[in-house]
């Protein structure tokens, strides 16, 4: 899309608002990611054990669907701005030039944690051995990153509509490589499990699970952790508003709990099968976990499918992670365009992204992610659902013409160097402050604030609530109007392309038989030798689905939209 179709300082319009599908396969697409393989193996390298992975993550990965659900998608489809925008709105143009520098530059790492792992796949067919340091050891790997990266950014720049296609094509394959990888490697673990021939029970996987993949070590790290960390592993997104950059485009609030597919998919099922492939393929490969990339973890689980896998994997990650930076450092220079801004934000990405370190280190880094910017989370749900409630008036220091909202700035400091005092003196886990740190800012914000003229009131505030008001309105008229239309639509699709998602849908099929077949007759062999075969066949016929039902769809509000057009504003 066009840099002037991603309505960067403006309300999204009706007409380019998405549907349902295109959400829950964006939530999936993302976060069944290439950093599920690190993640999940560095829950094996924690000492961790398996009751607490595996209840840890159940309740941590429901707070995060929560805070999306009830924060992050509500605020989004109100507004209907970028998190730049609206905290530009709030915070004023100076706030926002320092916040858009700060939350750019954090996710043009994560973006470069993502390409580093679709990397480490790429790296083996040209021999080139596993990259686990801080740097690369073969000038070869930094040529692969450059190749990656360039994929990466040319998606990036096409915008939301084409991340969200590409997310809709490959989640399903994606969510079935994780599932297929460790049913694949169950084998090897039980075989690694003394008294445990077989899987029989429940009791059975624990077993294995507490004595060969999650080996409890009685370290610092327990469950709570384990729970703050699944709900912050995302923080910059729901807790600190990332995600208004995806949501405003949705039509409905509800779709946030979308999340739950990436949650509960992504970070619970995908955490848990990365960890029995780790496990497994350490003990294959005869070394540490810690050794191992995700490339060569895939690959000894899943052949070239599990290339493939990774690569896409990072893929689907680091494309909306370097449009969401785009977004970022476009917001300093509205002339610049979302487009320039994209390319030059990616290539200074992909150079982040010869370096290993980015995802060796990921753990910590999307903990100091969250405490740098949730507290700009908790400055915007304050304003925008607390003043009202309290009696203080919302948008109070664009009234006043200032060009910095100094509370909002002053307490987004303190809130952060109050975190990093708290970390560094030892008397919270990093994983722990953020909740501390939220009311922290909150009760700062609004004090500050009142102090500074929120408790005042303006007659710009009644004409803009207006202006807002009648906007929401048209919105609401337009949405129930094109739903009716969908619902009476007649959307024809060829018979070739019919043909083409059934047979995509039976190779996935095919795909999940050769992984239970590999598990019963623990045969890796044939997996890893084959598993490519309906791969192929997969992408093949649900790309050429995909693009006929769009096309078809297109001509079907084409013709509708010429015997009754719909006009929005």
């Amino acid at each position: 899309m066009a840099s002037a179709e991603e309505f960067e300082t403006q309300a999204v319009s009706p007409n380019k608002l998405q549907g349902a599908k295109t959400f829950a396969a964006s939530y999936a697409g993302e976060h069944v990611a290439g950093t599920e393989f690190v993640i999940g193996a560095l829950f094996v390298s924690w000492g961790v054990g398996a009751v607490d992975v595996i209840t840890g993550l159940l309740f941590g990965n429901l707070l995060a669907v929560l805070t999306w659900g009830l924060i992050t998608a509500p605020i989004a489809t109100d507004t209907r701005l970028t998190l730049y925008a609206y905290l530009e709105k709030i915070a004023g143009p100076g706030t926002i030039k320092l916040y858009s520098v700060v939350n750019g530059i954090l996710f043009c790492v994560l973006a470069g944690a993502m390409i580093t792992v679709s990397a480490s796949a790429v790296r083996i067919p040209f021999g080139i051995p596993d990259q686990v340091g801080y740097f690369p050891t073969d000038l070869r790997f930094v040529l692969v990153v450059l190749g990656v990266g360039a994929v990466v950014v040319y998606m990036a720049v096409k915008g939301f509509k084409k991340l969200a296609a590409f997310a809709e094509i490959c989640a399903p394959w994606m969510i079935l490589m994780f599932f297929v990888g460790a049913l694949v490697m169950m084998p090897t673990t039980v075989g690694a499990t003394a008294g445990v021939d077989s899987i029989n029970s429940f009791s059975d996987f624990l077993t294995v699970a507490s004595e060969s993949i999650w080996k409890d070590s009685d370290g610092d790290i327990g469950i709570w952790h384990v729970i703050a960390f699944a709900w912050i592993a995302n923080l910059a997104m729901h807790g600190s508003l990332g995600d208004m950059t995806l949501l405003r485009f949705a039509r409905k609030a509800k779709y946030g709990y979308f999340s739950a597919l990436g949650m509960f998919i992504g970070h619970y099922m995908a955490w848990i099968c990365a960890g029995i492939m780790g496990a497994g393929a350490a003990i294959l490969l005869q070394t540490s976990i810690t050794a191992i990339d995700p490339g060569s973890v895939a690959y000894t689980a899943l052949g070239a499918s599990g290339i493939i896998a990774v690569i896409i994997a990072g893929w689907t990650t680091s494309n909306p992670t370097i449009y969401r930076a785009g977004l970022a450092f476009s917001s300093l220079n509205h002339a610049w365009g979302r487009t320039k801004v994209t390319i030059v934000v990616g290539i200074i990405t992909t150079i982040i992204a010869c370096s290993p370190f980015v995802f060796s280190g990921l753990l910590g880094f999307v903990g100091y992610m969250g405490l740098l910017l949730a507290p700009v989370g908790a400055i915007i749900v304050t304003e925008h659902w607390l003043f009202p409630k309290l009696g203080l008036t919302r948008y109070w220091s664009a009234y006043k013409g200032n060009t910095t909202n100094m509370a909002a700035f002053i307490t987004w400091i303190l809130s952060m160097v109050a975190g990093i005092a708290v970390e560094q003196a030892g008397l919270l886990h990093l994983f722990f402050i953020l909740v501390p740190l939220w009311i922290f800012a909150t009760v700062t914000y609004i004090v500050l604030a009142s102090a500074m003229g929120a408790k005042e009131t303006y007659p710009e505030a009644a004409k803009a609530e207006k202006i807002e008001s009648d906007r929401k309105a048209e919105e609401a008229a337009y949405l129930a109007s094109v739903e009716s239309n969908e619902e009476a639509a007649n959307i024809k699709v060829s018979g070739l392309a019919l043909a083409a998602k059934y047979i995509s849908w039976g190779a996935l099929v095919a795909c999940l038989y050769m992984g239970i077949s590999s598990y019963v007759n623990q045969d890796i062999a044939t997996i890893t030798s084959w598993l490519i075969v309906p791969t192929l066949i997969y992408f093949i016929t649900a790309t050429y689905a995909y693009i006929a039902t769009q096309a078809a769809t297109n001509v079907s509000e084409n013709l509708e939209s010429a015997t009754k057009p719909i006009e929005a504003n």
